[in-house]
């Protein structure tokens, strides 16, 4: 039985983005959706040092067709508080992550919705690591940690999963609100996996995307400590099931 989208919620967490998140803009408001379905962009703002505020507020203005919905913190929270803000405020039959930078193609959207709209699936995993679109090559240390973070995941939660550490994750918009999700920083990844996990008949998909990542001088943000605290939350969230 096929599913009927009529929105579909875009959230951006921003932190120091203002030099380039009119990029990625640009190329959300290219996407055209299939069915019709209608764009929400819902921007959360982690307290930027630069000018994030000032080039979304512009772009918003002269965007004035565009739905997007701005928000932002009082102080630095981490990407994980960005997305709960992002989360919550979502409008739309399904919610999608997507990260202000470069590294992921909206253009793949489409791919994403189209378990869901078969009516097959309710949460929808885009993987770097399957499928045939082009990857950029990067650090193997990162992808070996990627890796054995999914496979870690994969033991405690009974999945199979290639990508637990994926930017793009599609959600159902109620079942993700349901959750109550604690993690402030890159944690996020981990904890929503395991809630997600524990869903009586959740039907999880993975679909192959593209990956265009980014170098530290580019100004990729995650690092070995953030590796260390996804293993102590694959732990806690799964073992202790808080």
């Amino acid at each position: 039985m096929h599913q009927t989208i009529s929105k579909l919620s875009i959230v951006i967490p921003a932190y120091n983005e203002g030099p380039t998140i009119h990029l990625i803009l640009d190329r959300i408001k290219d996407v055209q959706l299939v069915k019709n379905i209608s764009k929400e962009i819902i921007i959360v703002n982690d307290f930027s040092k630069d000018d994030t505020e000032s080039s979304i507020l512009k772009y918003m203005e002269d965007n004035k067709n565009l739905n997007i919905v701005y928000f932002k913190h009082e102080k630095n929270m981490g990407k994980g508080a960005a997305l709960h803000t992002g989360i919550q405020k979502a409008t739309g039959d399904f919610l999608l992550i997507q990260d202000a930078d470069l590294e992921y193609n909206p253009e793949e959207y489409n791919d994403l919705l189209k378990p869901v709209l078969r009516g097959e699936a309710d949460v929808v995993y885009g993987s770097r690591f399957i499928g045939g679109k082009p990857h950029r090559i990067l650090f193997f240390w990162h992808s070996i940690g990627n890796k054995l973070l999914t496979s870690l995941s994969n033991m405690l939660t009974n999945l199979n999963l290639t990508d637990m550490e994926t930017c793009y994750k599609l959600f159902n918009t109620k079942i993700v609100q349901s959750l109550d999700l604690k993690e402030k920083r890159f944690g996020f990844e981990p904890e929503v996996t395991a809630k997600i996990s524990r869903i009586p008949e959740i039907r999880i998909y993975e679909v192959g995307i593209s990956y265009y990542g980014r170098t530290y001088a580019e100004g990729k943000k995650i690092g070995w400590k953030d590796g260390f605290r996804a293993i102590y939350c694959i732990l806690k969230y799964n073992i202790f099931k808080k």
